[in-house]
């Protein structure tokens, strides 16, 4: 029996930290994709609707993430950025 207080998880990807280009991105998004179809009952946001809800929430957390990691939201987000937010969204309650 599943506990009513358990959430989706987060969409599992191999290394985020090496993110670094369009083509590395575009890996990110073939592998949520991939891990979607294979688990779309574990993920927190797993229709468009919910994904989109929860982008925008994470867009609009991205400063203060940034900021409890000790680091400041560059101005010309990078290729990684853009990846954590995808891959945040998967799961943000």
């Amino acid at each position: 029996m599943s506990n009513p207080y358990d959430t989706g998880r987060f969409a599992e990807v191999t290394d985020l930290d090496q993110v670094n280009s369009l083509a590395d991105l575009a890996r990110v998004v073939d592998e949520m994709l991939n891990d979607l179809r294979e688990h779309p009952a574990d993920w927190e946001n797993p229709t468009l609707e919910r994904f989109l809800d929860a982008l925008s929430a994470t867009l609009d957390a991205l400063p203060h993430l940034h900021a409890n990691r000790g680091e400041t939201l560059p101005d010309q987000p990078t290729w990684k950025t853009f990846a954590e937010a995808l891959v945040m969204a998967s799961g943000y309650e």
